[in-house]
């Protein structure tokens, strides 16, 4: 049995509210889970200390008894001190312009310079 320490969503519709709890790898994101062990709301400004709650014995436990955490988890554990930070790409590679249009901003800029 694969444990992981990851988000359940809860909340109305448009206002999202996440428990961040342990559960089986195999069972549906927000079905049934051994326990929870934090929340997570994203509707309060990224400064505000009840953004991110977190147990820190409990999740030290679980993490001692093999729990692996997904990465946005892993991205609290990190900043809350209890986990290594996790590489975090902001910007994806796919996301980047292609050539042509890579070529189309460089024209544009030329002709803004020149005029």
């Amino acid at each position: 049995m694969g444990l992981k320490i990851r988000l359940a969503r809860a909340g109305a519709k448009k206002r999202p509210y996440y428990h961040i709890v342990i559960a089986d790898s195999r069972s549906p994101r927000d079905g049934r889970f051994i326990e929870r062990v934090g929340s997570y709301n994203p509707m309060l400004p990224a400064e505000h200390a009840d953004r991110v709650r977190l147990q820190p014995e409990r999740l030290a436990h679980w993490i001692g008894n093999g729990a692996v955490a997904t990465e946005r988890v892993a991205k609290f554990l990190g900043k809350a001190g209890l986990a290594p930070m996790p590489k975090w790409n902001e910007q994806p590679v796919q996301s980047a312009p292609k050539k042509k249009a890579q070529e189309r901003a460089k024209a544009a800029a030329a002709a803004v310079a020149a005029a």
